[in-house]
């Protein structure tokens, strides 16, 4: 027996405001039909005692601590930009108007 009927993927393809034709329902129907026996076949074989994991690897955090060190003044920056307008870099227009 089948897992979804063609009728059931017709209800689906309704409510998903899809218009499916005879033939895209036929072969519809057959891929879910074996998408859901496969995911079945998994749920056959998945252990209550093992716990429900993301990733199989531990995961930890690989960025370095947010240490607050010297940097630029907006006017040691701004001094070395090719071109400033308003205490803002200037840069070339690359899109047109209106875009």
């Amino acid at each position: 027996m089948p897992a979804i009927s063609r009728d059931e993927v017709a209800h689906l393809a309704r409510l998903s405001r899809l218009a499916l034709t005879d033939d895209e329902l036929d072969l519809y129907a057959g891929q879910l039909d074996s998408i859901l026996t496969h995911v079945a076949q998994i749920s056959e074989v998945a252990a209550a005692d093992v716990p429900a994991t993301a990733s199989p690897n531990p995961e930890t955090n690989v960025t370095r601590p947010d240490v607050e060190q010297p940097c630029l003044t907006p006017e040691q920056a701004l001094a070395m930009a090719p071109a400033v307008d308003e205490q803002r870099f200037m840069v070339p227009q690359i899109l047109g108007e209106g875009e």
